[in-house]
Parts: structure tokens; sequence; C-alpha cells
């Protein structure tokens, strides 16, 4: 017997699957595609905040979602025994101008209250602080509740823990009667699109690229004018991204990457001479809102939806595993106004 069928093995669908399964029901997640076979197979695992200012419930539940993320990767890990590649390593950011000094200044002091004083967003001196870029200011933002994660294998970390507790992932739907939530990223957005006749959310390009560096498996993140550079455990490093809604070939990589690295190279000398050992190309699904769209599917009754992670999936995925089990399993409805489907309409 099946509780829960879930449509969708991203990192959406997984993770809402295991919260259900932890919770004593019987889940089976069902992609024809496989395991992170989508924009969950991604290289990149930036999980980083908004910054601390014009908060909203949107900042609110992903502030709080970062901060179970070191607890729900542990216990993920434990469950299955895979590693996700979780580390709240923090981030660092150089400040580019006097106008961006005192921005960040301000932001530190509303860090204070907003982040409610469990994690810091400091200015730094570029002397106080290992980094492998320079300031032209010669000043840091350091925070301390940015983490990483290693998209794919947090992916199968999760798949592992669901089995481990019954579950099963499959490439077919079984027979079996069963509460259904669909979790199925891009092309579940075009085909919601289409069947309701107006713009429900898109797929958004994305590439990025993994180097052979070793900065350090407690190396904190670095964003450099928009660019995410990542150090992993296993002594790569990834660069990303970027976002395309133009675009022939939704997974081939091309110069736009070519040009992303030479950046990052630019910004970061110590990537000059690292060898890129992997290109990775693929489509984020963006909601129209910009935020998640969680809750009850607009053309299935009885079903229900997760979709819309876009750039802050795997960040989010902790808050949506608790929102969605909550809704699904337990009748509870705690999801904001604006992850909710009326948002896209």
């Amino acid at each position: 017997m099946v509780e829960l069928r879930v449509f969708g093995a991203g990192v959406f669908g997984l993770s809402i699957a295991w919260e259900a399964a932890r919770r004593g029901a019987r889940v089976e997640v069902v992609d024809p595609f496989g395991v992170a076979a989508g924009a969950s197979g991604g290289i990149v695992g930036a999980l980083a905040p908004h910054v601390p200012e014009n908060w909203n419930p949107k900042k609110q539940i992903q502030f709080e979602s970062l901060e179970m993320a070191e607890g729900f990767w542990a216990e993920v890990a434990a469950a299955g025994g895979s590693d996700p590649g979780y580390a709240r390593s923090g981030r660092v950011q150089p400040i580019l101008d006097d106008a961006g000094l005192d921005l960040a200044q301000a932001r530190a002091v509303t860090a204070q209250t907003l982040w409610q004083g469990r994690y810091h967003w400091r200015v730094v001196a570029q002397t106080e602080i290992a980094a492998p870029i320079s300031s032209p200011t010669g000043w840091l933002i350091h925070d301390s509740l940015s983490a990483r994660i290693h998209p794919r294998r947090a992916c199968i970390a999760l798949a592992d823990a669901i089995t481990a507790r019954g579950g099963c992932i499959v490439t077919d739907a079984s027979p079996t009667p069963a509460i259904t939530l669909w979790a199925t990223g891009a092309a579940g957005l075009a085909a919601l699109s289409q069947a309701m006749g107006r713009n429900m959310g898109q797929g958004v390009k994305g590439q990025a690229a993994l180097l052979a560096h070793d900065l350090g498996r407690a190396a904190p993140q670095l964003f450099v004018d928009t660019l995410h550079i990542v150090p992993h455990a296993d002594g790569t490093l990834a660069i990303g991204s970027t976002s395309e809604n133009d675009f022939d070939d939704a997974t081939g990589t091309d110069e736009q990457l070519d040009a992303l690295i030479a950046r990052a190279r630019l910004l970061c000398p110590a990537l000059c001479d690292a060898p890129v050992i992997a290109r990775w190309a693929g489509l984020r699904p963006r909601a129209r809102s910009r935020a998640p769209m969680l809750g009850i599917h607009p053309l299935a009754p009885g079903a229900f939806i997760a979709n819309g992670g876009f750039k802050i999936g795997f960040g989010m995925a902790p808050m949506v595993a608790r929102l969605m089990a909550d809704l699904v399993l337990e009748g509870r409805d705690a999801i904001p106004d604006s992850f909710r489907v009326a948002a896209n309409l």
C-alpha cells in the first residue's frame, strides 16, 4: 500500500517524500528519468540568504529553512547512510565602493535583529579573513548563515533515506490508489500553463561549471559580482550560474558558460590554472510569482503541487517539506499567501 505518491524526484519531491516517510507514511516517488534528472542535478549548491533588510514573509520562511537545514540534512545522512555534502561554511563578498560599504554596515545592524542574534552579517577588513579574492575597498562582507550542499549527492541521500524508511523510488507509478503530489519542475510548470491557458511559470536555463580546485573543506563560498563560487568537500569548486530566458538547447553549454568561467578566473586569480572537469546546463523552474508554488493542485481535485524552486530550491527544501507534509498528511495549512497557487493567477 502507498499513502503518498510523489511525481518528481527533484529536491522538492524527494524532500517532501522524506518528511512524509519520517512521519510514518508509506511513500512512492515516481520519475521516469530517475533521481535528480532535472535542475536538482546541478553542481553549484549555494544556500544563501536574502539580504537582511526589507523583511517580508518570503525572507522569513527562507531564513527559517536555512536555519533548519543543518539538522534536516544530518538526519537524512544518518537515515540513508549517504553524504549530501552539506556544511554551514559561510559566505564572503567583496565590497566594491564607498556606497556599498555604507550599505553593508547598515545591513550588519539590521541582521542582528532579523537574524535574531544567531548568525552574523559582518563587515571585516580583508586582512582579517583568508579569502582568495581582493576587494577594491579593502573590506569584505562575511555572513555565517550561508551554507553549501552538493545538489546531486543531496538528492541521492534523500532517495537512500526514503528507501531506508520503506519507501520506493520508481520510474512508473504502481496501480495502488494514493494521495498524489506533483513536483515536476520546469516541465510541470509548462504543462500547467498550457492546461490553464495562462502563464504559471517557466524554465530558466542555467549553466555552471565544476573545477578541480580545493579551497579546503571548511572554506566559505564566495559571491562576487553576482557570481557564486562554491567550494565542495571533495576538492572541487563550482561556478554558476547564468540565467537565460531565451535559448535553443535547454541542456547544452555554450560560450555563455565560457564567459562565466573567464570572469571567475579574473575575479579569483587562484582559479586561473584550475581545470574544468564538468559543465552543466538545465532548466530551473521559476513560478510566475518567483516564489515556490505550494498547496492544492489547481487542476487535480484531491492532489497537491510543489514547484518553482528556481534558485532557492535546496535552501527552501526543509521548510517546503514541513509545510507540505503538514498539509497533505495532517490537513494543517500554514503556507504563506505569497507561496500559494493563487499568487500565480
